[in-house]
């Protein structure tokens, strides 16, 4: 089922009249609108003023129902289909929202009474002004909640384009491919960075419940607890950070070496792995690139601790200055994002499998800039969020193949030079590189290491007259 006209927000209930519809599932109907018309990612909006202006029982329930929904949108849109009197009709996208928010409560929430799912679902199309077509959300809800066997789950991967299942056998097998579906229908861990030591005891003592994470030992799982209420958190010294993301800034850091001096991240924000440079990096100037404004604004005020040797700059990553002056460089480029389903559902709704080639022509015009950027014997780190072997294996040897002064290097001593330092955990050192491929890149399954899936790839240049005599470092 499509939409056919750009939905509007919903319109507050008239004043003389007791609001129908709870607040949780207003901000959720809003929410999956915006997400529905593209104006946004479900991660950005549940993040947003509207969400956090909720209590936190009515937060939690509008984050419940806008990312089940989104994950089970696939199979919610099968079972509602044969219950419309026109199955092939094109619905209003405010009436389509309305049905798979009540459906998604009806087959999916038991807490929730059938009768509460329907009762809202109808308010909330009449208030979106379909007043009309709020009897037919009515009836195709009831016949739903009077389905037999409504609470049979459907497979993980019944939830995602079968396009991208039937390539992800093919790249990596069954049993992988149903660990990433596993992944894409569940919440991700809420993963933390420390600051220090002592952070972890504040926390504790704001009543904040952690586990140590499964690869870096500055790394913990939130347990229990609304972190982001806590002073530690306002004041920087923790920060929401998927350990896969951590864990590519780690590699770039520990590949500067002693006698470096500059780094490059070519697309910096929102600035995570560029905290992380600075951190580990403090004698090393960075240039933190980003070619949004907006964006690159944010990234200012979150780098602001490090002003003294960070410098934001708008700049397009393909269009890095020619000279090469960088010891080190960080090309994390925008991708797919297929690797992030958990968290971003909505992703494998709006991604086609035409998108991946204008993905891949860009993200190889950024890994040439960074390589231009780096003098000789200095190093590129590649990664994406992405599954997709297009935008990642495939673009390293395409740009290799028209640059015959660089090559390949495995992250194997990277991580090992990282578990002497105890930045990584012993059993993470030893699975990360159990997880190498062959030609020594690093990939992230979701649902492997319970981390958002990655591709890390290490390049390093070197003098274009040794690549001509045949040498190598």
């Amino acid at each position: 089922m499509t939409a056919l006209r750009r939905p509007a927000a919903l319109k507050a209930a008239p004043k003389n009249r007791a609001a129908d519809i709870s607040l949780a599932r207003k901000a959720a109907f809003n929410a999956l609108l915006a997400v529905e018309r593209g104006h946004s990612h479900s991660d950005d909006l549940l993040r947003g003023k509207a969400v956090n202006a909720l209590s936190p029982a009515d937060r939690n329930l509008a984050t419940a129902l806008v990312l089940g929904t989104l994950r089970r949108q696939i199979s919610l849109d099968r079972r509602l289909q044969p219950l419309l009197t026109r199955p092939n009709a094109k619905l209003d996208p405010e009436v389509l929202i309305a049905l798979r928010l009540g459906a998604f409560q009806i087959l999916h929430m038991d807490r929730i009474p059938a009768r509460a799912a329907i009762d809202e679902s109808v308010e909330l199309a009449k208030q979106a002004g379909h007043r009309f077509a709020s009897a037919m959300v009515n009836a195709v809800l009831r016949k739903l909640a009077a389905a037999e066997h409504i609470h049979e789950e459907p497979q993980a991967a019944e939830d995602h384009p079968a396009w991208m299942v039937e390539r992800w056998i093919g790249f990596y097998g069954p049993e992988t491919t149903q660990a990433i579906c596993r992944h894409g229908q569940t919440q991700p861990r809420l993963v933390v960075r420390l600051a220090s030591p002592a952070t972890e005891s504040e926390l504790a003592e704001a009543g904040i419940v952690l586990e140590p994470g499964h690869l870096l030992s500055a790394a913990r799982t939130v347990v229990s607890g609304d972190i982001s209420t806590t002073a530690v958190f306002h004041e920087g010294r923790v920060r929401m950070q998927d350990e896969g993301s951590q864990l590519v800034a780690e590699l770039a850091a520990a590949n500067l070496s002693q006698e470096g001096k500059s780094i490059l991240d070519a697309c910096a924000a929102p600035g995570g792995k560029t905290l992380i440079l600075a951190e580990r990096n403090p004698q090393a100037h960075i240039l933190a690139c980003e070619s949004s404004p907006q964006r690159l604004e944010q990234l200012r005020h979150r780098l602001a601790s490090h002003a003294d040797h960070v410098e934001c700059r708008l700049a397009d990553a393909t269009e890095l200055p020619e000279e090469a002056v960088f010891d080190l460089a960080l090309a994390d480029v925008p991708c797919s994002g297929t690797g992030t389903l958990g968290r971003n559902p909505e992703i494998r709704h709006r991604l086609r499998l035409e998108d991946l080639p204008r993905q891949a022509e860009r993200q190889r015009d950024i890994l040439s800039a960074a390589l231009r950027a780096v003098r000789p014997g200095g190093r590129v780190v590649y990664s994406t969020c992405s599954l997709e072997p297009e935008e990642n294996e495939q673009v390293v040897a395409a740009v290799l193949a028209t640059n015959p002064a660089a090559h390949r290097l495995s992250l194997q001593s990277s991580i090992e030079a990282l578990s002497r330092k105890s930045i990584l955990t012993e059993t993470g050192a030893e699975r990360l590189k159990a997880s190498l491929t062959t030609e020594g890149a690093l990939r992230l399954f979701p649902g492997v290491f319970d981390t958002d899936g990655f591709f890390i790839a290490l390049i390093e240049k070197f003098d274009e007259g040794t690549a001509i005599a045949g040498g190598r470092p």
